[in-house]
């Protein structure tokens, strides 16, 4: 009996008939209308869909708008604050979860903390806006506070998820020579695990940045007057008039996303082993 020695063919979507067409077609649905935004962006005319020219006037009418820069300004500080505060609550978390032994109840926790990933966003939002009318209710308080708070509970497990991969990706080892050489807890988290486990938590606030920066649907639920974000500001202006302006703004939002996620494969490669 002969014995067929020739190695198998592994098993690669590749290869499979059609997947170029396939892929060609995605990529084409995913990435056409935002090119064609950022190439609309660049158009002399007044109109969104009618090419006149290429000009820098709408970046230039963008830049100078007042409305603009608040509701930028407005942003950026509310995704700092809020990739900051998530940040911290994930890696707390992440420890929590990891660092421990199996208990009856852990999935639950799992569970809870990645419910606003499994939860539609407005759902979300209608739940933040009950509580926080609540509280405003009795307690009279005002303000930017219930806007981080949204944004913060929201992205807590954008940051969870790569700072607990990170978590779980760690030799245990050098902990636990830490412990045997007497080293306090708190040392050994210091000295030890937060070295180790700073890629995955520069990773999960640029994440959670992102999030909380290009969001719409809790923003427009909690916000208050004069508490608009560059998203809320696009939003209302394309329900009044369409103005290649929100090509310009959209065109800066996506490029900065684009760097911001390409920063983040940056470190996961770099850092990530």
């Amino acid at each position: 009996m002969t014995i067929n020695t020739n190695r198998q063919k592994t098993f690669s979507l590749k290869r499979q008939p059609g997947f170029g067409i396939i892929a060609i077609v995605c990529f084409v649905g995913l990435y056409a209308p935002i090119l064609t935004l950022v190439v609309y962006s660049f158009n002399a005319g007044k109109y969104i869909s009618i090419w006149e020219g290429f000009s820098l006037q709408w970046y230039v009418s963008a830049w100078s708008n007042e409305a603009v820069q608040d509701a930028a300004l407005r942003s950026f500080i509310l995704a700092l604050q809020a990739s900051l505060y998530a940040t911290v609550l994930a890696t707390m978390a992440a420890l929590g979860t990891t660092r421990t032994r199996p208990f009856q109840g852990l999935t639950a926790i799992y569970v809870m903390i990645n419910q606003p990933l499994m939860v539609p966003e407005i759902v979300t939002a209608v739940a933040l806006l009950t509580l926080f009318a609540i509280i405003k209710t009795a307690t009279g308080i005002q303000g930017m506070i219930y806007l981080v708070l949204a944004h913060t509970a929201f992205c807590i497990p954008f940051a969870y998820l790569p700072i607990r991969a990170r978590l779980e990706g760690m030799n245990l080892m050098l902990e636990t020579a830490a412990a045997d050489l007497y080293a306090t807890p708190w040392k050994t988290f210091r000295r030890v695990t937060l070295p180790l486990l700073w890629p995955g938590i520069i990773a999960g606030a640029m994440l959670a940045f992102v999030i909380s920066l290009d969001d719409v649907v809790i923003t427009e639920f909690v916000k208050s007057s004069g508490q608009e974000t560059l998203p809320t500001y696009m939003l209302g202006q394309l329900r009044r008039v369409i103005s290649p302006e929100i090509n310009a703004i959209s065109t800066v939002l996506v490029s900065l996303s684009i760097s911001v996620v390409a920063l983040f494969f940056f470190v996961e490669k770099k850092f990530g082993k």
